[in-house]
């Protein structure tokens, strides 16, 4: 299985490419984003960052990962792109 981590995601408009500085936590065998949080809540804010990125990569499955959870099962959020 391929995993890399900080994977830069950089934004094109026509013709023109965008270093904007976005990165990726994980990006899994090329399909799965996999973005980890310690917080205490996940927010609506967090599903919009992995939908953008999911748009912005053209990928349809990512995955939020929040450690700050008494069970790990409790802290996944599976999110998918309809393209």
């Amino acid at each position: 299985m391929k995993v890399r981590s900080q994977v830069e995601l950089p934004v094109t408009y026509g013709q023109v490419r965008f270093e904007a500085g976005y990165r990726l936590d994980l990006l899994v065998e090329e399909a799965v984003i996999v973005e980890l949080k310690a917080v205490e809540a996940l927010l609506p804010l967090h599903q919009a960052q992995l939908l953008s990125y999911l748009k912005l990569s053209g990928l349809k499955i990512g995955l939020i990962i929040n450690f700050n959870v008494p069970h790990l099962r409790d802290g996944i959020i599976r999110l998918v792109n309809r393209l």
